[in-house]
């Protein structure tokens, strides 16, 4: 009776090893599919080739950097929230964008997939399904104003970049961004990503060219080398004394992005305040931050009373008559959130389908924390710049493109697209541009500088600004 027990217990065993091989197996599957789907996105994201410079062109009009729609599909795996529910159920109730009848002949159209088949709209996701989203991509026009080369060695380029265009592809930005137009109009490849600053910040912006440099430059930061000078024109008579501010900031959405000061949740932050002039209404500030925490700047000079004048954030008047100074509540917070989703001048880094980015965790860490992000150019002939307007790059030039003329949109037109039916305005200078200027950037044996901002310049003594600086 024993053996018969023995050789059942040994029976039962082998068929539950069998059946722990299959499942292991099969989890293995699962996860080098995922990988290899993971390394192909970011192949791609991160390799700008001849494809993908070729999906549209840009034009100039009435002052605005504009880009013809054009097809692009998002690709993202099935989140946690999402499994046991319909394909329908989850574009609905998650991408609001559009509407549910869009999204039926989406999916019956081969638009939206899963695992790359065409699928029924009841389809029931599982985890690690791969949903594809085939959308025709209408981004916003930036600011026609031309980009600055501020040096360009074997080792960094340094640009000053206008406001309003992003630096990385982000929401419904792609083509418009910094990364694209190096690559695309000015032919520069393998850069490395020191830094970012916000979309409507001007200003500083620097890469490495070489991963070496990339990794020296992250040492300089992380040990806190670099030095930062900004300006801001800010609302009231700013002290005339020096004013320093450590109140710990937290970012309280992510989707819209907002922070606040929270002296329990908040993370360390350090930036010093001075003065340069003030007009009677508004103040010219320089701003020297010592962490790099999101919006740090911006933030700082909310709670202090002295917002930025056209900060479409923390000069709104969903923080109250006082605009936030001081701090406000939890429940006020949660208010101010809802009210800025609604605003049609906040920029949501969502795109409506999918983040571009939802196979690699979007980096919103602070600037201190360096990831080595190479944009790749592939080496190509028809690489060169393509925009005509551009000449060769000569540090101390600004490069910008010609106004050309608009093509037929018809060409453009797809009949399906809910963003074609609708006719936008184009964003106003005001909407384009935000007060807050990156001027220097200092290492321990380098240093970058860029001209004061035409903002600064208004109404204001610009000797008197200079020799403040110099003093200070």
């Amino acid at each position: 009776m024993a053996d018969v027990e023995g050789k059942l217990c040994n029976e039962v065993n082998v068929a539950e090893s069998k059946r722990a091989g299959k499942r292991k197996a099969k989890q293995a599957t699962k996860k080098q599919r995922k990988k290899a789907i993971k390394v192909e996105k970011n192949t791609k994201s991160a390799g700008f080739d001849k494809e993908i410079f070729l999906e549209t062109t840009c034009f100039v009009r009435n002052g605005l950097r504009c880009v013809y729609p054009y097809y692009f599909t998002f690709t993202t795996f099935c989140k946690g929230r999402w499994v046991g529910r319909s394909l329908i159920d989850v574009f609905k109730e998650e991408f609001r964008s559009e509407t549910q009848e869009y999204y039926e002949k989406a999916i019956k159209a081969g638009k939206i997939t899963v695992n790359g088949e065409i699928t029924l709209q009841s389809k029931i996701l599982k985890d690690n399904d791969v949903i594809c989203n085939k959308v025709h991509r209408h981004e916003p026009p930036v600011t026609g104003n031309p980009i600055k080369i501020i040096a360009l060695t074997d080792e960094v380029v340094v640009l000053d970049k206008p406001s309003s265009v992003p630096v990385h592809p982000c929401g419904r930005y792609r083509h418009n961004t910094v990364v694209f137009l190096l690559g695309k109009e000015f032919g520069l490849k393998n850069l490395f990503t020191i830094h970012r600053i916000d979309r409507l910040t001007s200003g500083i912006l620097m890469f490495a060219r070489t991963l070496s440099k990339a990794q020296e430059l992250e040492s300089q930061v992380r040990n806190r080398q670099i030095g930062k000078e900004y300006i801001s024109r800010v609302q009231g008579e700013f002290p005339s004394e020096e004013v320093l501010c450590e109140e710990p900031i937290k970012v309280v959405s992510h989707k819209i992005g907002v922070c606040r000061v929270s002296k329990n949740e908040g993370k360390p932050c350090k930036t010093v305040f001075k003065r340069l002039t003030y007009d009677g209404k508004t103040s010219i500030v320089k701003s020297v931050p010592h962490t790099g925490r999101m919006h740090q700047i911006r933030v700082h000079l909310q709670w202090l009373g002295y917002p930025i004048v056209n900060d479409p954030i923390y000069n709104h008047q969903s923080w109250g008559p006082h605009r936030g100074k001081g701090g406000v509540s939890d429940h006020l917070v949660q208010q101010v959130i809802a009210e800025l989703s609604k605003s049609p001048n906040i920029v949501n880094t969502e795109s409506g389908t999918f983040r571009e980015d939802d196979l690699s965790r979007q980096h919103q860490q602070n600037s201190t924390n360096v990831k080595h992000e190479a944009v790749t150019i592939v080496e190509n002939e028809s690489l060169k710049p393509v925009c005509t307007g551009y000449k060769d790059i000569v540090p101390g030039e600004s490069q910008s493109c010609k106004e050309t003329d608009e093509k037929n949109t018809e060409l453009y037109y797809d009949k399906d697209c809910s963003e074609c039916q609708i006719q936008r305005r184009d964003p106003t200078s005001d909407e384009l541009t935000m007060c807050l200027h990156a001027l220097s950037y200092k290492g321990p044996d380098w240093e970058f500088k860029t001209d004061l901002p035409s903002w600064a310049k208004e109404g204001v003594n610009f000797s008197e600004i200079r020799q403040n600086m110099e003093r200070n």
